[in-house]
């Protein structure tokens, strides 16, 4: 069966489109899919939304702003049974997963490729998922619902902001009757948007930054905020999707000698590596943490389960060690801003809707690369190209663009 033959329509359900917004279940996640604001638009486009009760309450979006703008406020369960659409931020818990039925439509950061069994979960019921984090960023149609982006550059501001405050001394130099305090030092580990937005905020605060990454192309960028961007010895580190890629041990050797002397000159260090369905690159070892001028502050964006950018970070947690360096685990910074980054969210979601809903219809083209990248299960198939060879799954055919009607041909 061709995976993509099924066009899921509104007469499946007996009613217009309905997009269901759920309340996050992680206690460490504050954000919501869908704000007011959003939700407002998408109702006068005529679509119905209904939103979990307190869905919003953490980021400071209530039920009322939710009703005023047109929604629907209801329990879990309404939104799950009534939803041709679910949103949400984070992947929904086994509870949840069990609720979803065959043909609705899930859109949320899913993190697909490392919750590969949840996926062959979603297949075997035959629930759709489009998964922001397999969204192919560097085509320009796909922009406008780059979620990844969005959240990285609150996260990169957050991490700014946290490392100063952590910081027991100013971040400008200040010049007192009582003499002068040198500006604080700071390195960014990875240039990406969230590196290049804590770079320049890093900068408002009157620090001196620099910049360190291996994709040489980030000189530009990091030069332009009016930081220093640091060379790497390690040869060119760009790969697919606006990522760095992976790095041979031989690479991250030599990496690890060079960001060491890094290092040892700054006070505060954020780093922001990420690889998609891999462990976080470590690009701080247990000898640069030891070795580190008491006060210095890590911030550590890469922190998560599967481990992160420096040594002994934890994810959530901040830690003091003996010879008084600070370590913050914060993968999850964009969640502490989650009013701001809950509105970037809603408005790369109301982007994919607005893509994938049709003549009152929601349609997955399989000749588009932009659905066909962001879709991991649909019809019952796990149909991305990336989530398929994680599962070690052969190659689908590519669908036959479809022939030109003659008579159209005739009168263009």
């Amino acid at each position: 069966m061709n995976p993509f033959s099924n066009i899921f329509q509104e007469e499946e359900f007996g009613m217009s489109l309905t997009i269901g917004v759920l309340k996050e279940s992680s206690p460490h996640e504050h954000r919501v899919a869908l704000d007011p604001e959003v939700t407002k638009r998408l109702v006068k486009k005529g679509l119905q939304i209904l939103v979990e009760a307190s869905a919003g309450e953490d980021a400071n979006f209530f039920d009322n702003d939710y009703e005023s703008a047109g929604a629907k406020v209801v329990d879990r369960n309404a939104v799950i049974e009534q939803s041709n659409i679910v949103v949400m931020i984070d992947n929904p818990d086994e509870q949840t997963r069990s609720q979803f039925k065959s043909g609705q439509l899930i859109l949320g950061l899913l993190n697909s490729l490392t919750v590969t069994d949840e996926m062959t979960e979603f297949a075997k019921n035959k629930v759709n998922v489009l998964s922001f984090d397999l969204l192919p960023r560097t085509i320009s149609r796909a922009q406008t619902m780059d979620v990844l982006s969005s959240q990285s550059s609150v996260a990169g501001y957050k991490a700014a902001v946290i490392a100063s405050d952590l910081y027991p001394k100013y971040f400008p130099m200040m010049i007192t009757a009582a003499g002068t305090i040198k500006p604080a030092k700071v390195l960014v580990l990875g240039t990406g948007v969230a590196g290049l937005q804590a770079i320049g905020t890093a900068k408002r605060l009157g620090a001196i930054v620099s910049g360190y990454d291996i994709r040489p192309a980030s000189r530009g960028e990091v030069e332009s905020l009016g930081a220093t961007f640091l060379t790497s010895s390690v040869s060119n580190g760009a790969g697919s999707g606006g990522y760095a890629r992976q790095l041979t041990d031989e690479e991250q050797e030599a990496q690890h000698k060079e960001l060491a002397e890094f290092i040892a000159q700054n006070d505060i260090v954020i780093t922001t590596a990420q690889v998609p369905g891999h462990k976080p690159p470590l690009m701080v070892t247990e000898d640069s943490v030891q070795n580190s001028k008491p006060g210095t502050v890590f911030v550590d964006l890469g922190a998560s389960d599967l481990g992160g950018n420096v040594a002994g970070s934890k994810p959530f947690e901040t830690v003091v060690t003996d010879n008084h360096v600070t370590i913050v685990g914060a993968g999850d910074l964009a969640s502490r801003v989650a009013n701001s980054s809950s509105q970037l969210f809603a408005k790369n979601v109301q982007a994919v809707i607005n893509y994938v809903i049709e003549d009152d219809q929601i349609q997955i083209d399989p000749t588009d690369d932009v659905l066909t990248g962001l879709a991991a299960v649909y019809d019952g198939e796990i149909i991305n190209a990336r989530l398929r060879k994680a599962l070690d799954l052969p190659e689908l055919p590519k669908p036959e663009e479809p022939a030109e009607d003659s008579e159209t041909k005739e009168e263009s």
